[in-house]
């Protein structure tokens, strides 16, 4: 325990606990609040309690019980909040010794943290005074302490030690040697910590794993992962605010579950990191129903068929996950689903497909999304350098991920301050855009490029039937550039941005630089028809 202050009266105390699994570096960081002259510290003052309630075996057991208090309310009560002559107190505990049978006041009062470290770096010392185990690592009971803070509205701050490593001088320095207010145990555990005057960054590169202990490593990081992803960074800047604030916290299913937004992850062996190898749709949701959703399906089945994908989930499959995401996030309009089905998880890397011996993988990502473009003001285009791909080399109509093409001329729209690109095919006609199709209004007639090039769009063919219906001459053919810039009216269609009116592309102003009739026109008769989607199940 840190020195006290002989002249000041005792007086209630701040209490600070300091939470932390064992081998997380937690005895410096006591050392570096023992620095302060306000601060008295206590080493574990739960220990004695703890082997006294479970029995557990330590080569300095007796000597310990009989010198620490081992009565759980009289160390809660007179020894972590008793009276003291100091501002703070702080209390380094290991979260194992916090026990069902100890006071709630030892939640309920004080400031609490909780220290984390990976453990992998946990694992490769913690053998060096006991045969690791989960039980021995015991990072159930940092999330039980964490979730039981959460609960009393007081969410703890966690801290990674690898943070502290980055900048040592934060935590401050301390002599090296045995400290007096050591726990009796530290000639066992704190070896390391007593050749060291300050926290140290970490070495360039890591000793190698005791891969004996991979299955432990393997059952002890889901719970790592939980807290850390609750980590309090130093740099708040760092995290990036979310367009829409409510998809921080969303659903999303993988293969076959449902999983939370920072758990929603795929192999590093699936196919889709490999190379970009799945196909993927687009849908929108609209009042409860799903809209044009078997015509996505059918083209999500004909390009997994294209690229020869094996162990395809059937229609009812996919159906079943996409409704159980929206029922599950309790999503039923303005919401843009992304559906992704990936070759699947390879059993080494490498490109071939015949190491894919898993079976597929389903992605289906619902999110709270308005559409993306402005389509009461319009947007502007320019054109990109960057041709679209030819069916000599990668056809359009196979929906892929394999979106560089797309990406690179989304890069030259994004430099040029516009909202979209432009993308040639490999003759000098217009194809479409980086993200939509194109559309545009002359005399009257509406024309739109040939799907040589581009990617027939679902949105593309329901603007066509609308056109034709509502009696508008419609023609598909090779557009020049040109005419797009001396058009009376043109537009993009696509699921995620509906039908988006174009003011000007390439700096020329698009008509009289206003919304023109027909885009307005049809815009209204595609909204009625959203209505017409597969319902929800209730």
């Amino acid at each position: 325990m840190g020195g006290a202050d002989v002249d000041a009266e005792p007086h209630e105390v701040e209490v600070i606990h300091s939470w932390s699994q064992p081998r997380s570096l937690s005895t410096g960081l006591m050392y570096s609040f023992a620095q302060r002259d306000d601060t008295e510290v206590i080493d574990e003052p739960l220990y004695a309690h703890f082997l006294a309630e479970t029995g557990v075996k330590r080569p300095y057991r007796e000597e310990l019980l009989s010198k620490m208090e081992a009565d759980g309310n009289k160390v809660v009560n007179d020894i972590i909040f008793g009276r003291g002559k100091k501002k703070y107190r702080y209390c380094k505990h290991i979260s194992k010794q916090r026990l069902p049978s100890l006071p709630k006041d030892l939640i309920r009062k004080g400031k609490h943290f909780i220290l984390i470290r990976n453990p992998l770096d946990v694992l490769s010392s913690f053998d060096k005074v006991l045969e690791p185990s989960f039980i021995e690592l015991e990072l159930t009971s940092l999330v039980t302490i964490y979730s039981e803070l959460c609960e009393l509205g007081c969410p703890p701050p966690i801290v990674d030690v690898t943070d502290l490593q980055k900048d040592p001088e934060i935590s401050g320095r301390w002599e090296a040697g045995p400290k007096q207010l050591d726990g009796l145990w530290a000639p066992w555990w704190y070896k390391s910590v007593h050749k060291s005057t300050g926290f140290e960054c970490p070495p360039l590169y890591p000793k190698p794993f005791p891969f004996k202990l991979y299955s432990l490593l393997e059952q002890c990081m889901p719970f790592y992962n939980m807290l850390k992803n609750n980590v309090l960074r130093p740099n708040f800047s760092m995290v990036p605010t979310l367009p829409v604030p409510a998809n921080g916290k969303l659903l999303v299913w993988v293969g076959d579950e449902l999983l939370p937004r920072e758990s929603a992850k795929v192999s590093v062996f699936d196919s889709i990191v490999q190379g970009g190898d799945g196909v993927w749709e687009g849908l929108r949701v609209y009042n409860g129903k799903v809209f044009k959703l078997d015509d996505h399906l059918d083209r999500l089945f004909d390009s997994a068929k294209a690229m020869a994908f094996l162990n395809v989930p059937d229609r009812s499959e996919v159906k079943r996950a996409i409704f159980t995401t929206l029922i599950s996030n309790g999503m039923r309009n303005n919401v843009h689903i992304r559906l992704t089905l990936t070759r699947g998880k390879k059993v080494t890397s490498g490109m071939s497909p015949a190491f894919n011996m898993y079976g597929c993988t389903l992605i289906v990502l619902a999110e709270w999304k308005p559409p993306v473009y402005d389509n009461s003001s319009g947007i502007s285009l320019v054109t990109a350098s960057t041709r679209r791909n030819s069916p000599n080399t990668l056809d359009s109509k196979i929906h892929h991920n394999n979106l560089i093409n797309n990406i690179l001329a989304k890069i030259e729209g994004n430099l040029a301050k516009a909202d979209d690109a432009i993308m040639l095919d490999q003759y000098g006609f217009v194809s479409e855009t980086n993200a939509t199709n194109l559309f545009l209004v002359k005399k009257g007639r509406v024309h739109t490029p040939r799907a040589d090039h581009c990617l027939p769009g679902i949105t593309r063919a329901t603007v066509i039937d609308l056109v034709k219906s509502e009696g508008i001459y419609l023609e598909e053919r090779q557009i020049s550039l040109s005419e797009f810039h001396t058009a009376d009216e043109v537009w993009t269609a696509g699921t995620m941005g509906e039908l988006t009116p174009v003011l000007k592309i390439d700096g020329r102003t698009i008509g009289d630089g206003k919304v023109g009739p027909v885009i307005l026109r049809l815009q209204q008769v595609y909204q009625k028809m959203t209505d017409s989607g597969v319902p929800i199940p209730e």
